[in-house]
């Protein structure tokens, strides 16, 4: 028996649903966030218009479970504290080793929810290409490369842009530097690490919308996801680009902006955290 045929959608070359038909005439829907998030298909049968989830194994939904809850908690608590930090900055006694304490402290929270994600996509279960499409759990992976996945590459594109805001934070400890090197070893990262962060966001709303262009989808938990964290990159690179110093006067371009762009941004992506939480099996 050969194997069914499949009707792929997605984004370029990137597929993020596929719908076939089992040999009994039931319809299958695989979509590439449900399955790695909840680890669900869509099964519907002939003159069945809603359909019936499909689930994995009960190993591979505790496996989901648990790094859903590691990633949703280290961006919760790394959005923390990254507003703690602003606040401090805006409101408190100003100390600027103390916000950069801080602000570290989320950085490394940041890392955890990016890499924890990435394993997300590693070790989610994975659709059978014949037969009759169900879901299978392989073994763990810490590590794997697979750049024609887009939810890979949404998700290590978040993972880089963590480490290069790492770099940002731990830059942001020296002291006696020019205006120059201010710019170029604590500006410059913080920039580049807002574009990694806005990419990513763009292609996890491909990988949602099954196209290139952002779509509407606001009874999907998982788009909320998307745009509440898109929403707080954005309001990233708004405070990063306040924060430039004018090599003419040294200071800030807005200082205001700069604070409460890192602060409410850091917020949204608290609040992505919590809404994540909700997004399980």
């Amino acid at each position: 028996m050969g194997q069914p045929e499949q009707h792929a959608e997605g984004a370029g070359p990137f597929t993020t649903r596929l719908t076939w038909q089992r040999p009994e005439g039931e319809t299958v829907v695989w979509e590439s966030r449900l399955a790695r998030r909840r680890g669900v298909l869509s099964v519907r049968g002939p003159g069945d218009a809603a359909g019936r989830p499909s689930t994995a194994g009960p190993r591979a939904l505790r496996r989901l479970r648990r790094l859903n809850a590691i990633a949703s908690g280290a961006f919760v608590t790394g959005g923390a504290l990254f507003a703690a930090g602003a606040a401090i900055s805006q409101f408190g006694s100003g100390d600027p080793l103390l916000s950069a304490s801080v602000y570290f402290a989320g950085g490394l929270f940041f890392n955890t929810g990016g890499y924890v994600s990435l394993l997300q996509v590693l070790n989610a279960p994975r659709h059978t290409p014949g037969g009759d499409g169900a879901l299978v759990t392989a073994g763990w992976r810490w590590w794997g490369y697979e750049p024609m996945r887009l939810d890979w590459l949404s998700t290590f594109v978040l993972f880089v842009g963590t480490l290069v805001f790492g770099v940002n934070l731990l830059d942001s400890f020296l002291r006696g530097l020019s205006v120059q090197q201010v710019n170029r070893l604590v500006w410059t990262p913080d920039m580049i690490g807002c574009v990694l962060f806005l990419v990513s966001g763009h292609l996890a709303f491909a990988e949602i919308c099954h196209r290139s262009l952002p779509c509407l989808r606001s009874r999907s938990l998982g788009w909320w996801v998307v745009a509440v964290n898109q929403l707080g990159s954005l309001l990233f690179m708004v405070s990063a680009l306040a924060a430039f110093t004018r090599p003419s006067t040294g200071s800030l371009l807005n200082t205001g902006i700069a604070n409460w762009g890192t602060l409410t941004g850091a917020v949204c992506f608290s609040v992505g955290g919590v809404l994540q939480l909700f997004e399980r099996p």
